[in-house]
């Protein structure tokens, strides 16, 4: 295992924040990044590629300033390669111009985008469900995985994330990415223990000042527990965990016939329908991103503290932290 040499001594706790549809902007991802993790947002956050570039050119200016003294982690964005999205080819050309340190693949084959990104020097990471999607981004020259497991919010897996990330473990030495209703420090530590060498945190993220939900959806963040959330195709085609009090505050009761039927005047997946994952259960207050940072910073080392811990981690983690 390895961390690539990008995120070294640049984290001030092994974690990225995962991009979130329409809620990750420029504000979270630079508080990330000087905080001491890896903010990302999805490049579709926009309504425009000149937008996106846009995003970029604030981000990097903001991360160009001094901080203190203290590294700043790197940022991430997030391509959707599904052939729906027409945005795919214009919006990778904006990552080559820009640079954009690392790219996080989605819904679709990683490799043009593998060959775009490394003609500068970029990482690509593909996020991954299970191991069959695992093998062929592997295939194409990815530098990383992202497993995001059951429990996850968004379009998760049906898989455990113990499951999956020991399974990944058994042929992928490389950088491996985990993710799945992780909330504090102890499960980034869980998350090493598996094998990880990075973990992988959304839900904890919308329930921060910087975020751009709204006040209504981090309510429901903290409101909710696990039993709150649940996994159905019936929003958007595509099996995903959404929160349960969202679906009932827009459908009711019958709210699987009535989502189901995706009127195009109705409520709409991710806008007015909301996901997060089972981290839910242990959210309750909307720090700032600095705050939650450095929350998740001591109760890491806490974990790692803990007899017999440190033992666990291996030489290749170590050089990640500031």
């Amino acid at each position: 295992m390895s961390i690539p040499a990008l995120f070294r001594g640049r984290l001030s706790v092994p974690v990225i924040a995962s991009p979130m549809f329409l809620i990750s902007g420029p504000e979270l991802v630079i508080a990330c990044c000087r905080s001491g993790v890896a903010g990302t947002f999805p490049a579709l956050n926009t309504r425009t590629t000149e937008g996106f570039s846009e995003w970029l050119t604030t981000i990097e200016k903001a991360l160009a300033e001094d901080n203190g003294g203290h590294p700043v982690a790197p940022y991430g964005v997030n391509l959707i390669l599904h052939p729906t999205n027409v945005r795919k080819d214009a919006d990778l050309q904006a990552v080559v111009q820009h640079k954009v340190p690392f790219i996080i693949t989605s819904l679709g084959n990683p490799a043009p985008v593998v060959e775009a990104v490394h003609s500068y020097g970029g990482l690509v990471f593909s996020d991954v469900i299970n191991v069959k999607h695992a093998r062929k981004s592997i295939e194409v020259g990815v530098d990383g995985l992202i497993a995001v497991g059951s429990g996850a919010g968004g379009h998760a897996s049906t898989q455990s994330l113990f499951s999956l990330a020991r399974e990944l473990r058994q042929f992928w030495e490389g950088p491996l990415v985990l993710g799945g209703a992780i909330s504090d420090g102890y499960g980034v530590r869980a998350a090493e223990v598996l094998g990880a060498d990075i973990a992988y945190l959304g839900t904890r993220f919308i329930a921060t000042q910087e975020c751009r939900a709204e006040p209504e959806f981090k309510d429901m963040v903290l409101e909710s527990g696990a039993e709150d959330v649940v996994y159905t195709d019936a929003v958007s085609g595509t099996s995903a965990n959404m929160l349960l009090k969202s679906l009932l505050k827009h459908y009711g009761t019958d709210w699987k016939v009535l989502a189901s039927a995706r009127s195009k005047d109705g409520p709409r997946a991710w806008r007015d329908i909301w996901s997060a994952g089972h981290g839910v259960a242990t959210i309750d207050d909307v720090p700032t991103t600095a705050e939650l940072v450095a929350r998740l910073s001591r109760e890491y080392q806490a974990a790692l503290d803990q007899p017999g811990s440190a033992a666990l981690r291996t030489p290749a983690q170590a050089p990640a932290l500031a």
